[in-house]
């Protein structure tokens, strides 16, 4: 059984290598085409912020909240941001039941970095008393469909899901509920290396054939907020550029036709 999976492995990678080589992908896609992306919003009541985004046939749900909470030590006047995502066994046979794997660890501290780095959230402002209380986000990230490219699915659903969130000050006997902070939009993109071409929004196929995974950040102005390479493989510089000018190409779009009417 063993040896007739990883035959079947090997003439799945010669084929999407042979299709590469061609400049073509197995779904029909262009090298650099995302697949239909659906953002709805404020889909959970009991949450202060959620979204659920449909990448292809990937599926994510996130949802904000928020209470207050002491600071760190080494941020005394910040608020604090919590990530988490969890890969439910429903999703996709590869996942387990149980504590939260490497995978989405992982996943959920690029999530977490590219909303932290990015300054998306002003944490200035959700301080309430410097040194003793402040507000804590909570992030949470769950996979309803594994069909590829997890990673950009949940970045962009945590970002609309927080531009979505109001700060529950009456419930907190803080004051008045305002709408949570919200100073960028970052926009993640993956890409991974088949056949030394790299392919953008990867599915499941591309993703298990492929030794890397380059996810980039872009903030409004283009800039890089954060970057995450993973895997063994290595990327020519002529690829490395490619894939900044697309991420900040694609990242322009995304904010434009989902996020700045949020």
């Amino acid at each position: 059984m063993r040896k007739m999976s990883e035959a079947i492995s090997r003439l799945k990678k010669d084929y999407l290598f042979n299709l590469a080589l061609k400049g073509q992908r197995e779904d029909g896609r262009g090298f650099d085409e995302v697949r239909d992306l659906i953002v709805e919003t404020n889909v959970i009541d009991k949450a202060e912020g959620s979204a659920k985004v449909l990448l292809g046939d990937t599926q994510v749900l996130v949802g904000v909240k928020l209470q207050v909470g002491s600071p760190f030590a080494d941020s005394a006047d910040k608020g604090v941001i919590i990530t988490s995502m969890e890969l439910n066994p429903i999703a996709s046979p590869n996942f387990e039941a149980g504590p939260p794997r490497e995978k989405a660890i992982e996943m959920a501290r690029v999530v977490d970095r590219g909303i932290r780095e990015s300054g998306a959230i002003d944490l200035n402002k959700l301080c309430i008393t410097e040194g003793v209380e402040v507000w804590i986000v909570f992030i949470d990230v769950h996979v309803l469909n594994d069909s590829g490219n997890l990673l950009d699915a949940a970045s962009i659903g945590a970002i609309a899901a927080l531009m979505t969130a109001t700060l529950p000050g009456d419930r907190e006997g803080r004051g008045e509920d305002v709408k949570l902070p919200i100073c960028e939009m970052p926009v993640s993109l993956s890409f991974v290396d088949i056949g030394g071409e790299l392919v953008i929004d990867a599915t499941n196929n591309e993703e298990s054939v492929s030794d890397l995974r380059l996810t980039i950040v872009t903030n409004q102005d283009g800039s890089i907020c954060a970057m995450q390479k993973s895997g063994p493989g290595t990327l020519s510089e002529e690829n490395f550029l490619r894939s900044v000018e697309k991420s900040r190409e694609i990242g322009a779009q995304i904010r434009e036709e989902y996020l700045l009417n949020i």
